[in-house]
């Protein structure tokens, strides 16, 4: 089969014109389906599922997604299986059916953990925490998103630190671990300076004057809004308007 088809909904797909990558993808599907392996064709359907989602025809990428994992449990890939399990849930999380992500993550992770996937398995444990706690299980997220830190710092992902910590950090705040909340947004807030990711760092330091504010330790907020709109001003952030508001309240708070 050639790979031309499959080549141009790649190119398409990285200049976002999802379009023009739909229709070749289904072009690399058809071919595959006539004259590719099913290694081929379950890489290529997957490929268009990847477009639907992000289309957010959730149906027809769960569709897509399904016949793929039904090829490789035929082929036994057992990697394979798990990155379409957590494709799945990914895809129900964003639909916005906790309960059905859930599901399928547990499944993932019971596949992966043997194999020994660190990298993959710190992502999959952030995903489920976050679901957790959109169902209000919130000491099962606190766990495992601690996990999925461990797994973070054992690969090195400095990504997933970062994130992960932020995510900690908003998880405490909810349930009323102030001080454990304020540790871990200034772990994000430092794993983001060295990934030069400043908008993440401004979003953990948001975080942080919240925390600030209800302990009506207004200097330390009003330091943070001040990095945050320093940042929202270079990097044109949305939300300017907001944290300029907030820095003239906490200003004139302060002078009263």
């Amino acid at each position: 089969m050639s790979d031309s088809a499959a080549r141009l909904g790649e190119i398409y797909l990285h200049r976002g014109n999802l379009l023009k990558a739909q229709n070749s993808y289904r072009q690399a599907v058809q071919e595959a389906r006539e004259h590719g392996s099913p290694e081929e064709l379950s890489h290529a359907l997957g490929n268009l599922g990847n477009v639907y989602a992000l289309l957010e025809d959730y149906e027809a990428a769960e569709r897509l997604y399904q016949e793929v994992l039904d090829i490789q449990r035929s082929q036994q890939t057992e990697n394979a299986i798990g990155t379409t399990l957590v494709n799945l849930g990914n895809l129900q999380a964003d639909a916005g059916r906790p309960e059905q992500a859930l599901a399928y993550y547990l499944e993932a992770i019971d596949l992966l953990t043997p194999l020994g996937n660190e990298q993959a398995l710190g992502i999959l444990y952030t995903n489920l925490a976050l679901q957790e706690l959109l169902l209000d299980q919130s000491k099962h997220a606190i766990s495992h998103f601690q996990l999925a830190l461990d797994y973070h710092r054992k690969v090195g992902n400095e990504d997933g630190l970062a994130t992960t910590y932020g995510q900690l950090g908003k998880a405490y705040l909810l349930t009323g671990h102030v001080k454990k909340a304020e540790a871990c947004l200034n772990n994000a807030s430092e794993h983001f300076i060295k990934l030069a990711n400043k908008p993440g760092e401004a979003g953990a330091l948001r975080l942080l004057v919240n925390i600030y504010q209800t302990r009506n330790d207004t200097t330390s907020a009003l330091r943070c809004i001040e990095q945050v709109i320093q940042i929202d001003q270079h990097y044109s952030l949305p939300q300017y308007e907001d944290d300029l508001q907030l820095y003239h309240q906490l200003r004139e708070s302060l002078t009263k």
